[in-house]
């Protein structure tokens, strides 16, 4: 019987893990409502000056889950990771408080989702939509762990 290392992980310093939130793109927003938890895989675009992931909802009729759970939660998290291997993995949680974009927001909300958002292309290959809803993560939390393989 083969035997596979144990893993453990690694804590990373906050600048570390602040700048694996610019390079990653893509992760889980976990958000609750009632007692009810909601987990969303999204791309996101971050601003590493003002500390705040952006978010962009596609909603395609008048309900939108996301919307709905989004307005309930009074704090949400949100995971990003990157696991290339069993051996090696980063993982960064940071958690604030979601709120929608303000008008004014939009061209960072925009260059956010350019600069590092896993697929910027998004709304020029979407069906049309209703509408497109902005919403900002103010981070006030980061934590994250990197992986290292022992014996």
């Amino acid at each position: 019987m083969k035997t596979f290392p144990s893993i453990q992980g690694n804590e990373m310093d906050d600048e570390a893990a602040r700048q694996f939130l610019t390079e990653q793109g893509f992760g889980v927003l976990s958000l609750a409502a009632d007692g009810v938890a909601y987990g969303i895989p999204i791309s996101y675009g971050c601003d590493p000056e003002t500390e705040r992931l952006y978010f962009v909802f596609l909603r395609p009729g008048e309900e939108s889950r996301k919307e709905r759970f989004s307005e309930a939660t009074e704090r949400a998290s949100f995971l990003a990771f990157d696991v290339p291997s069993r051996e090696e993995w980063r993982t960064v949680i940071a958690s604030g408080t979601l709120r929608v974009v303000d008008d004014d927001e939009w061209p960072a909300v925009r260059d956010a989702l350019e600069d590092n958002a896993w697929f910027p292309t998004l709304f020029a290959e979407s069906e049309p939509m209703r509408d497109i809803l902005g919403w900002a993560l103010d981070v006030d939390e980061v934590s994250g762990m990197h992986s290292r393989a022992t014996r």
